[in-house]
């Protein structure tokens, strides 16, 4: 069994209640160069650098990067308004992750340089680095943490309700934070508290360059300061922000930063819309591209610049997440009360013609809210998931124990029909039945119709094929494409029947489930929670999770949580690929041996000049 405990030096864990208090309070938990879940992290306090990068990888050039709908915002933290892209550039949080580790939990120091926790994680310490400084050359002080902490959870409700189980949050002697959690068991949350991005309390606190004081609660387009490798260069809101490598850069030998940051400048570019977006990208407009459309991969690329070899494309497989993506449904709405209706609505998605005709068949169904992960369900539960099952069997679907959940399969007009039946039965035991080709609820005389709000028109490919399936059945779908910013005024307030979205999830699940599923988080409307699930037995089961004893523990509960999620039926699973497709303008250089868990673009790649000369390079 691989303990957190054996991670950080001990030899077994150990009952308070066994040893005399004396003795306990005596035993105080050394302070470690990082910290893992799982085991023991993977690079030891004298490694200098990571095995992953090239520690002599050149320093210099530009790399320009897109993104979609714009910014008007610097500050991060604050719910309303959208951030700048690679804000957190400038940024940096106590801990960080390695890229390369099969436990992916294994934080490293940044502005911390030791860690240390009791057995029980009731409270977790941050030693910060002496030499961490802002750009202003001011250290980083405790007081920074504890005011990024509390403004956090100030201004932020989504983050107040991730970091619920934080009572207080303290200085420790001149340069170590204590953070004392409500409970104990929670394995995470030492980890998650290392992820806090720390800001500084002097800067926000001060004026700007006409005498205004800043405030932390508001928006703003005055660049900030910061710690990270780089800093705000220029910019124009909701168009373009460059960002500049800070030379004397306080933590350039850190082994987590060596053969990193390696860009004079990163650029990020904003545009319309996707379409508008791979235009531009093929008039080297921007550098590197990741393609998230299986048809346009399969059907695009095909222009001047990808003959010439001027454009390179590169496939890396994806093994750090999984991910849950569908058309969600908004429990909010009366008539997505009935599992039974959320079911036939599965039924009728042609999940393989739409994946043969738009996607050449470069998808694969999600079948988990895990998918293409050791943690999704499947077959029947058996051993420690049964056993953890039993505990709510009388607040789940019958099915759970019964039968592995499996989607509908179509891709031909045989298997179409016979789902198209299923679901027509469903909705008749949901209390509609089919008149005139309408499907009427026989209660209220009213027509189902279900709207699909989009911001995207590409969505439409697999849209339109559904919503036709939809009109078979005598439902009446509504789709409505709309602009990125009233789009996510309605995801926020909740104003939707239906919506495609993804909920990607880490290899090490845990407190982070309670904002995705929990029913604390439904009515919170800067949560996850966008379907507005309200579940005894999947708060239980997230608890199980959160407070697992270790690996084979966690992947039990997760893969129980998992199939009662599925057999609720809250969204019609899509489809997801199992690696990360790119393109680039072939003018960079990556190391030999890629990490394992990302592409690390553009983190640990640099500008290669001779390869710049001969694409005639657009700095």
């Amino acid at each position: 069994m691989n303990t957190l405990a054996a991670a950080v030096g001990y030899a077994s864990v150990v009952s308070f209640a066994a040893i005399p208090a004396s003795l306990a309070e005596a035993a105080e938990p050394e302070w470690q160069h990082a910290s893992a879940l799982n085991g023991t992290p993977g690079y030891g306090a004298d490694a200098v650098h990571f095995d992953y990068v090239n520690p002599e990888a050149p320093k210099g050039g530009t790399v320009r990067l897109a993104t979609s709908g714009g910014f008007d915002t610097f500050n991060f933290i604050l719910t309303k308004g959208n951030p700048a892209p690679g804000i957190f550039n400038i940024y940096e949080s106590l801990m960080e992750p390695s890229l390369d580790e099969d436990d992916i939990s294994a934080q490293y120091g940044t502005l911390a340089d030791a860690v240390r926790f009791p057995d029980d994680y009731s409270w977790v310490e941050y030693r910060l680095n002496p030499n961490a400084k802002w750009h202003d050359g001011k250290p980083v002080t405790v007081d920074d943490v504890v005011w990024s902490f509390e403004k956090s959870i100030e201004l932020n409700p989504q983050r107040k309700f991730y970091y619920q189980n934080v009572t207080d949050v303290e200085a420790v002697g001149e340069n170590a934070v204590r953070f004392t959690f409500d409970s104990v068991g929670n394995r995470e949350l030492p980890k998650i508290m290392g992820q806090l991005y720390i800001m500084p309390k002097h800067w926000w606190e001060g004026t700007n360059e006409k005498g205004e004081k800043r405030d932390i609660s508001r928006g703003t387009l005055e660049p900030p300061l910061g710690s990270g490798q780089y800093r705000i260069k220029d910019f124009s809101p909701n168009r373009n922000v460059t960002y500049e490598r800070v030379d004397d850069y306080w933590g350039k030998d850190l082994p987590i930063r060596v053969g990193t940051g390696n860009f004079d400048e990163i650029r990020y570019i904003s545009f319309l819309d996707d379409a508008v977006r791979f235009e531009a990208f093929k008039g080297d407009q921007y550098d590197y591209h990741v393609e998230r459309s299986s048809s346009q991969w399969a059907k695009r690329y095909n222009f001047p610049a990808i003959e010439d070899g001027r454009v390179v494309k590169e496939i890396f497989p994806d093994k750090s997440s999984g991910v849950m993506q569908g058309f969600f449904l908004n429990l909010r709405r009366d008539k997505f009360q009935n599992p039974d209706l959320r079911r036939a609505l599965n039924y009728a998605f042609d999940f393989e013609t739409t994946n043969e005709i738009v996607s050449a068949n470069l998808l694969k169904r999600v079948n988990s809210y895990f998918a293409g992960t050791e943690l999704a369900s499947s077959g029947l539960p058996e051993g420690r998931e049964l056993e953890i099952l039993e505990e709510v069997r009388d607040m789940v679907p019958p099915e759970v124990f019964t039968e592995e959940f499996k989607n509908p399969v179509g891709g031909n007009q045989r298997n179409v029909r016979t789902n198209l039946r299923e679901a027509v039965k469903l909705l008749r035991n949901a209390g509609y039945e089919l008149k005139d080709r309408k499907m009427i609820n026989t209660a209220t005389g009213e027509q189902l119709e279900i709207e699909f709000i989009y911001r995207d028109k590409a969505s439409e490919r697999t849209l339109l094929p559904y919503a036709k399936n939809l009109e078979t059945i005598g439902i009446k779908p509504v789709l409505r494409l709309i602009d990125a910013s009233q789009f996510i005024n309605r995801i926020r307030s909740r104003d939707f029947d239906a919506v495609t979205l993804a909920i990607g999830q880490s290899l090490s699940p845990g407190n982070e489930q309670r904002e995705y599923w929990g029913s604390e988080a439904a009515d919170n409307p800067s949560s996850a929670n966008y379907m507005g699930i309200k579940n005894p037995a999947i708060d239980k089961l997230i608890d199980k999770v959160i407070f697992a004893e270790d690996r084979e523990t966690l992947v039990a509960a997760t893969h129980a949580l998992d199939r009662v999620l599925l057999w609720n039926h809250f969204v019609v699973p899509q489809f997801y690929t199992d690696e990360t497709r790119t393109a680039r303008w072939n003018r960079f250089a990556h190391p030999e041996e890629m990490p394992e868990f990302s592409t690390g673009f553009p983190d640990i790649w640099w500008y290669d000049e001779k390869l710049a000369q001969e694409t005639k390079a657009i700095q």
